[in-house]
């Protein structure tokens, strides 16, 4: 009787610590199918745009923009890039870059010292972005994350605000599971930290669509944190959350992420410097 009810208790054991580690891998977000689509095959390898990115874009020049006199082009990179040529890409005129360095609270781009680094020894301007989980934890949780992770700011001249990457989720509920209040809650609470943390508002990066459908087209943060919109087209169509002007334009991603600068050389060292 003594062995069978040891029996009895091991196996119960035995389901609850199976139960127990079935729950804990599947806390692992997976890629959706149609991000598996897009190149995201695990978890961290979500980047800015993914659902715009597209082997069929064929134009890799800065459309036209009449509104803007004067810009400054750069690319973003990520894990995908690997190690990336920074002399071939300053000889292409670009000359700002957005380095993945995050993504929720367990993801580092371990390609991130060679592309953040190597950026700004070729003589670019540099910054930091975040890719944002808002199910995984509270945004002062991921934006201590992303200060603590290469998303540092410093007055050098040389080095942008870190951006906020908050889009369409490559890992299930196009909002995260948030309403849009929760989501403009988390958003600040981000932002908040992040200027705590470094002394500058982070830059936002988003789209009108998943703005306007996840966040209700919030205004909250038009007059404090630079927008990075994208937009894949000749024009930049109508700009979310009632911001008066984009900082940052990402237009293309042939063959890589591409954005301009709305402003001259002077304006994003400016930016750089706070």
């Amino acid at each position: 009787m003594k062995s069978a009810l040891f029996t009895g208790a091991a196996v119960a054991l035995g389901l609850i610590l199976a139960s127990t580690g079935s729950a804990q891998a599947s806390s692992t977000p997976q890629p959706t199918a149609q991000a598996r689509q897009h190149g995201i095959d695990k978890a961290g390898d979500a980047y800015m745009g993914w659902t715009q990115n597209t082997t069929t874009t064929s134009s890799a020049a800065a459309p036209a923009d009449m509104g803007i006199t004067a810009t400054v082009e750069g690319i973003d990179v990520s894990s995908h890039q690997g190690n990336v040529d920074w002399a071939y890409w300053w000889g292409q005129g670009k000359r700002f870059a957005y380095v993945k360095a995050t993504e929720g609270t367990s993801y580092k781009n371990p390609y991130f010292a060679q592309q953040y680094n190597g950026s700004y020894n070729v003589g670019m301007v540099r910054g930091a972005y975040h890719f944002a989980l808002p199910n995984n934890s509270s945004g002062a949780t991921q934006a201590n994350y992303f200060a603590s992770s290469g998303g540092g700011w410093s007055r050098d001249g040389k080095t942008l605000p870190g951006a906020l990457d908050i889009e369409y989720n490559p890992y299930g509920a196009t909002c995260y599971g948030l309403s849009q209040s929760a989501m403009v809650s988390w958003i600040r609470d981000f932002v908040n930290t992040y200027k705590s943390r470094t002394g500058r508002d982070a830059v936002i990066y988003t789209n009108y669509n998943w703005w306007s459908t996840c966040t209700g087209n919030s205004t909250a943060f038009n007059s404090t944190n630079p927008l990075w919109v994208a937009r894949y087209s000749s024009t930049v169509g109508t700009l979310p959350g009632a911001w008066p002007f984009y900082t940052f334009w990402q237009f293309t991603s042939s063959p890589i992420d591409q954005s301009h600068f709305n402003g001259d050389m002077s304006r994003l060292t400016a930016l750089a410097n706070g």
